[in-house]
């Protein structure tokens, strides 16, 4: 078999090794992938987030009902923070302005773990559920090429062009368990936050229905009371919570708890996906809402003007690359190490409120505080300068304005 195709796996006699969600395309993959190759099949969840132990046992559960000879679920949450979502949190990173990049992020974390379950399970093929129309397929393509270009990869789905519906079907004639959404929507969670897609967003003109939402739902036909919290950040990182220290996946999975009720962090990006067409998925990002919104505004108090703009010119970049599955590429550690030193006094604690529809940030202190070691106070008292020294300044800066003025006047005479 050649290296990294996409085609069929050959007539090997080792398991196929098939990055398992639990979603449809994949359940619907377990007992085709059995039926039509007649290896085995070996299912692996990566848990980048979402999965409680309640829905773990129903991965595992499930996955052995649809024909799975075993199942195995890999807690990959640390590394994924560490990985990805530090720097995606460090560069205060959205698409469009508005998308955190909710579940795209992890697809090279769960590459990398597919590769390497493959070997530990010594299997020469991995199979996912990507369709030929998202970004997925490219995401884990890119990923396993470079990782593993020695194993094959299988993408039923998108190779031969499957419909929801029949994979209902599929699963409903072989008296099959069936995701709980059925062929509704598709629904990806994580760590990050969760995406959903379904009819609604093929078009570009309304939204998903109230009871399609899966963190949210009934934040705004039920509001909630405002609630204050304080995040504390450590170099860039969250490292504690009202006051109580925390890993950061700890302190993402509680804020995702308190603030997905208000409905922070719910809404619908629209945008260009890797292959060129324009794309529409829903989001829920509760705790990259807050953590973005509170990290940025800490930045504020700690960074020079400089510091912030030159952060927002890679900081784009980065997340397009993460988007598109290059986070392999070596750029990304030039990038990454840029950010990285520019947290060194992105140290101190934000004051939020949470609200139904919205995080807003009251107020944020830090020993680094630039508004603190000035002597002046703004819009009140002057404190290293003069006043003297503020009308010279006044007059260096206006100098440009003026010299371009009086150039357009003299033009002006001479025609």
């Amino acid at each position: 078999m050649p290296q990294g195709s996409s085609g069929a796996a050959g007539a090997g006699t080792t398991p196929i090794v098939l990055a398992y969600s639990g979603g449809l395309d994949t359940s619907f993959l377990v007992p085709w992938i059995a039926e039509t190759t007649g290896r085995a099949v070996i299912t692996v969840t990566v848990d980048t987030g979402g999965i409680d132990a309640a829905a773990a046992r129903t991965l595992a559960e499930r996955a052995r009902a649809l024909g799975a000879v075993a199942h195995h679920q890999v807690d990959a949450r640390a590394a994924y923070f560490e990985q990805v979502l530090r720097f995606l949190i460090m560069g205060n990173v959205r698409r469009g302005q508005l998308y955190p990049l909710c579940v795209g992020a992890e697809r090279v974390m769960q590459a990398q773990t597919m590769a390497r379950m493959a070997r530990e399970l010594g299997s020469d093929t991995v199979a996912h559920g990507c369709t030929a129309a998202g970004n997925d397929q490219v995401r884990f393509e890119v990923a396993l090429r470079t990782l593993a270009p020695d194993l094959g990869v299988l993408a039923p789905v998108r190779d031969r062009a499957f419909k929801r519906a029949e994979e209902l079907d599929y699963l409903k004639e072989r008296g099959l368990p069936i995701p709980p959404t059925g062929a509704a929507y598709s629904v990806n969670r994580g760590l990050w936050g969760v995406t959903i897609g379904g009819q609604e967003t093929l078009t570009s003109a309304g939204s998903i229905p109230e009871e399609a939402w899966l963190l949210s739902r009934e934040a705004f036909t039920r509001p909630r009371a405002p609630a204050r919290h304080t995040v504390g950040f450590g170099e860039g990182r969250p490292v504690s919570l009202d006051g109580v220290a925390g890993t950061p996946v700890e302190i993402i999975e509680r804020l995702e708890a308190l603030a997905a009720p208000y409905g922070i962090g719910r809404g619908i990006h629209l945008g260009d996906t890797i292959i060129g067409t324009k794309g529409r998925v829903a989001f829920e990002a509760p705790a990259a809402e807050v953590l973005l919104n509170a990290h940025r505004e800490l930045e504020k108090l700690v960074l020079t003007g400089r510091q912030q703009r030159i952060k927002e010119l890679i900081a784009a970049p980065y997340g397009d690359l993460v988007h598109e599955g290059q986070l392999l590429d070596p750029v990304c550690r030039d990038i990454e190490a840029l950010l990285v030193s520019s947290q060194q006094r992105v140290t101190g604690e934000v004051h939020v409120r949470l609200q139904p529809g919205s995080v807003f940030v009251e107020g944020v202190e830090s020993p680094y505080s630039l508004m603190a070691a000035s002597r002046g106070v703004y819009g009140e008292a002057a404190g290293e300068w003069s006043a003297t020294d503020a009308l010279g300044f006044s007059r260096i800066v206006a100098l440009p304005g003026v010299f371009y003025a009086r150039a357009g006047e003299r033009a002006a005479r001479e025609t």
